[in-house]
């Protein structure tokens, strides 16, 4: 009886970890945190299809966005953590704690891969009477709330450019929010509003129309993409230690996903990530590659959560301090 029952536990092992090496074994389902058009939904549509030949499943994709990406995060944490239900974001959740947004962050899940980060910038509407920052901020200054900036709410990329700016001058514009980067840039290409920070990746296409211009590149080097667009820093020296400063698009599942499960979605993106299609169009959107996952991943979430929290906290717009939180200031 004793032989019987260990060839039975042996038989259900052998089986179980069958079925574990077989994962995935139906399709997978990809929750976007923003609407499409956007930087992040650009990036999650380009690199998939390529991860999706590596995996042997299809992974269907789908936008769910509000609450500044906090609906879609939630949503993955709901769901059972099995390895199909990713969560396909940029890098609002490391604010959420800090703003009262939520009580999960990317602390409290695993990422599969850190694909890409974007090239930070400014457009505003071509017939606007300002061409740099500077110019930006000084025509701000002096007609407080008529400038009519885009924004995807707070802990978004464009909500924290302007709060980067503001760190060297006070200014008043009147903020427009839109659920994510696309919807923001079609209301400026329209002229419902007149100026938007966002990544260069997400404003592309939307450049090319001519009905914007960038008037300014939020980093502190310049970049062969912008001729002729100097960095803030040549304006505010001061911003430097804040910078680069830009979004990050990362794939991610709940915490507790079986290794075998993590392991072969995190090799499958790794592998997409590192191909020459997703490289060349990464580099002509204005993005750089990343393809980094495990501990070198955590190390970089937590450097920019770092970031990112005081600089919310220092210009006011936190509801819990940093401190509470566990949250070093960066050095």
């Amino acid at each position: 009886m004793k032989q019987t029952l260990t060839a039975i536990v042996a038989t259900s092992l052998l089986v179980s970890g069958l079925a574990r090496a077989d994962f995935p074994e139906k399709d997978i389902q990809g929750v976007i945190q923003w609407g499409a058009g956007g930087s992040t939904d650009t990036v999650m549509r380009s690199v998939t299809p390529l991860a999706e030949q590596e995996l042997g499943e299809d992974i269907i994709m789908t936008n769910k966005s509000g609450g500044v990406g906090a609906i879609a995060t939630k949503y993955v944490n709901a769901a059972k953590g099995d390895g199909y239900t990713l969560l396909m974001g940029a890098e609002n959740p490391q604010m959420y704690k800090v703003l009262g947004l939520a009580d999960v962050d990317y602390g409290d899940m695993e990422p599969v891969v850190l694909l890409a980060r974007g090239l930070s910038i400014i457009v505003a509407d071509k017939d606007e009477p300002y061409n740099t920052v500077e110019e930006f901020i000084a025509y701000a200054k002096a007609n407080p709330g008529k400038v009519r900036v885009g924004t995807n709410g707070p802990s978004s990329l464009p909500f924290m450019l302007l709060a980067i700016l503001r760190t060297a001058e006070s200014f008043d514009v009147t903020e427009v929010p839109y659920d994510g980067e696309g919807p923001g840039l079609t209301a400026l290409q329209s002229g419902a509003i007149d100026v938007m920070p966002t990544s260069l990746g997400a404003a592309s296409d939307f450049l090319k129309s001519g009905k914007m211009k960038v008037i300014g590149l939020i980093d502190k080097k310049p970049n062969p993409l912008l001729p002729g667009v100097a960095p803030v820093t040549d304006t505010y020296p001061q911003l430097a230690s804040m910078l680069p400063y830009g979004s990050f698009f990362g794939i991610f599942v709940k915490k507790g996903t079986p290794d075998e499960a993590l392991d072969k979605l995190s090799n499958a993106y790794l592998i997409a990530a590192g191909s020459d299609k997703f490289h060349s169009l990464m580099d002509n959107l204005g993005y750089e590659v990343m393809g980094i996952n495990g501990q070198d991943a955590k190390a970089f979430l937590s450097n920019f959560q770092s970031v990112a929290s005081w600089l919310v906290h220092d210009t006011g717009f936190s509801k819990t301090s940093p401190d509470t939180l566990g949250i070093a200031r960066p050095e």
